[in-house]
């Protein structure tokens, strides 16, 4: 029976002077630091059996991706389903002044954060995001898959595998910048699930290091 594995990759730093939330808006690049994580993850991954690259179409994850790519010698796959959650909070400057999030006018949005009310519902990332990682699973039989997405569609996939429910508290979100949270198969069978920090070094010199910390992550938003 092949044994695949599928990692999911987190996207590196973003240049966002205006420390809003940039979701799913158009333009929103890697920092220099972002550009380093993405080479430190194309060297990590030129020792691996590649056989797929994927990438959510936003510019972030195409350019974490394409160092991976290029070492592989493969084109880049770009699938809108390991795109960014929708969130209403787009382009609102949270990670500037988190006491924005407390005004009136958004509490309407607070209403259901179970499913969450501010933004794509959780069980719809879960199915596109299972959707990517079986078409991912059949073309890489036998080898390896990499996928490069978001913080909240990766945790909200790792809560649906591991059996827990995907409403959380996002400070407690396991998906650092460039991360990998790898899922090994035997045929469609899941083995293993790990998490590991490949460009765990260059870390600390990055202005969203820890998951959570900022009031876009303290309502739910990803990156």
């Amino acid at each position: 029976m092949d044994i695949t594995t599928v990692h999911l990759v987190r996207h590196g730093e973003v240049h966002n002077p205006e420390a809003v939330l940039y979701g799913r808006r158009p333009g929103y690049h890697l920092s220099e630091l972002g550009f380093l994580m993405a080479e430190g993850l194309g060297e990590e991954f030129a020792d691996h059996d590649v056989r797929l690259v994927m990438a959510s179409p936003l510019e972030r994850a195409v350019e974490t991706a394409t160092p991976t790519a290029r070492a592989a010698g493969l084109e880049i796959v770009k699938d809108a389903r390991l795109i960014e959650a929708d969130n209403k909070f787009e382009g609102v400057p949270v990670n500037k002044n988190r006491w924005i999030l407390a005004h009136p006018r958004y509490w309407s949005w607070y209403v259901n954060p179970l499913e969450p009310s501010w933004g794509e519902p959780y069980t719809d990332v879960i199915e596109r995001m299972s959707g990517a990682v079986a078409y991912a699973l059949d073309q890489a039989s036998g080898g390896e898959a990499v996928l490069f997405s978001h913080q909240l569609p990766i945790w909200t996939m790792r809560r649906f595998v591991e059996g827990k429910p995907p409403a959380h508290d996002p400070r407690k979100r396991e998906c650092s910048l460039a991360s990998v949270t790898s899922l090994t198969f035997a045929g469609k069978q899941l083995l293993a699930l790990d998490y590991w920090e490949p460009v765990g070094y260059l870390l600390d010199e990055a202005a969203d290091m820890v998951p959570g910390t900022s009031a876009a992550h303290a309502h739910g938003a990803g990156e």
